[in-house]
């Protein structure tokens, strides 16, 4: 009974938002900053603002996220947060020594007009820095674009802060992930590394957020990427972006700081977009493609032919974020399923909604923006009933009201467990993700069955 006041006729809305398929920004920001080694996130603003980006992130991945906050007050929201930023530098590196401080700022510094660059270099001039520490920020106001876009924003700046172009270029190849599970950026890592590729990935949250337990407090995990590798991502003779909207800034700035030749392609979900990536990878490296990746490719083939009858055909609708949608669009269209309804609260832009339609085809309802709330998905779904949803936790509400199939997918996931330990990227998350869709369907076939067409073998 939850959504049952939710209208079947869509009315079109320029300005309100009911419940926004999306996140704020500082929460991406955050996110991406713990994919460097020893790197502590900052939020300057409230101590309220910081616990909720905490809390987001501690829901989805089960784990505590560590975090510090400029703790404004009335003082600091009247007469500007620099004292409290400067302070909480001072207290940061004397307390938990990171290497780097990643700073977020949030509606409230952003509205009073603090100047951050200013600031921080005030604690470099007053010796508030250590030696061979860093200070790096992004601008993040919640009030506009998403989770996706504070991530953007603040792996733009870890391009700006660090990638160094010396002139002498190195072998290796650059890897910029869109916001994926550290599982995919394992997985990510896997391909490359099968096939023998010197490579530099960052952010990289594998193994700062999906941290095996072993009973001791680690303040800053084994994983991340170390700030050496990145400053060397400027040399690199090649780079590969994974994700237009998440990476797209980045990219370019690599390319036009360092000049490194980059390319951006989409995140290798399915077998047409990894196939993508890898062909990729082969051409830029002058490698082989090896045994073991072809293996996996056909594994997920194997199993694909073997119960295609249970996918082909399908209606799928989708809400998440969207560089994660593109690669879910694909995958289903490989599989034969039919894509109707897909929209994300991440101002994605023009260019994306046209490859999302694209793709899909002319008939799928394609939107995204503040507007493309789940409350419109709610209503799309009333007018064109699926076989099955793909998106977060905030659809099972819909799911149950509808009696609809839900596979959780994207950020925030907070009632299910593993999205941080099995990816969706690559062959290997291609065949997680179909096996979750036919167990999705035959769980449905089985509790729907007559008795005398209830089957031992499906």
């Amino acid at each position: 009974m939850l959504l049952r006041h939710t209208p079947k006729e869509v009315v079109e809305r320029s300005a309100l938002t009911i419940n926004p398929a999306k996140t704020c920004q500082p929460v991406g920001a955050m996110y991406a900053a713990l994919g460097i080694h020893k790197c502590l996130p900052h939020s300057h603003g409230s101590q309220g603002c910081c616990a909720y980006h905490r809390s987001a992130l501690t829901r989805h991945y089960a784990e505590p996220i560590m975090a510090s906050t400029s703790s404004f007050t009335e003082g600091a929201s009247v007469f500007g947060g620099q004292s409290n930023m400067l302070e909480s530098i001072n207290n940061i590196f004397a307390l938990y020594d990171p290497d780097i401080i990643a700073v977020n700022t949030t509606c409230l510094s952003e509205v009073i007009g603090d100047d951050l660059n200013q600031i921080i270099n005030r604690a470099i001039a007053d010796n508030k820095i250590p030696k061979g520490k860093t200070v790096m920020y992004a601008s993040t106001p919640s009030f506009k674009g998403s989770h996706v876009t504070g991530y953007a924003n603040m792996l733009t700046a870890m391009v700006q802060n660090f990638a160094t172009n010396t002139g002498k270029k190195n072998k290796s190849i650059t890897l910029l992930p869109s916001f994926v599970e550290p599982s995919d950026m394992s997985e990510i890592k896997h391909i490359a590394a099968e096939m023998g590729i010197d490579y530099i990935m960052y952010p990289d949250t594998s193994g700062v957020v999906n941290a095996p337990m072993d009973g001791k407090f680690h303040m800053y995990p084994k994983g991340g990427t170390p700030r050496e590798k990145i400053i060397a991502s400027g040399d690199s003779r090649y780079a590969l972006a994974l994700g237009r909207v998440g990476t797209f800034q980045a990219a370019q700035l690599l390319d036009s700081k360092c000049k490194v030749k980059t390319e951006i392609l989409d995140l290798p979900i399915g077998i047409s977009a990894t196939d993508a990536f890898i062909d990729k990878l082969r051409t830029t490296s002058g490698v082989t493609v090896p045994e073991s990746i072809t293996v996996e490719r056909g594994q997920l083939v194997d199993v694909l032919c073997d119960k295609a009858q249970y996918v082909y055909g399908k209606k799928i609708s989708l809400m998440g974020d969207p560089d994660i949608l593109f690669g879910l669009v694909q995958f289903c269209k490989d599989a034969g399923m039919e894509v109707i309804h897909v929209i994300t609260g991440t101002p994605a832009g023009a260019k994306w909604d046209r490859r999302i339609k694209e793709l899909a085809g002319p008939n799928a309802i394609v939107k995204s923006g503040a507007q493309a709330d789940l409350f419109y998905f709610h209503q799309l779904l009333q007018n064109t009933k699926p076989d099955l949803i793909f998106g977060n936790t905030y659809c099972k509400y819909i799911a149950r009201d509808m009696d609809i199939p839900l596979i959780r997918t994207g950020f925030p996931i907070y009632d299910r467990i593993g999205h941080s330990y099995f990816p969706i990227t690559g062959y290997r998350g291609g065949l997680h993700l179909l096996v979750k869709i036919l167990d999705v369907f035959m769980d449905r076939q089985d509790r729907d069955a007559s008795e005398e067409k209830f089957e031992l073998v499906m």
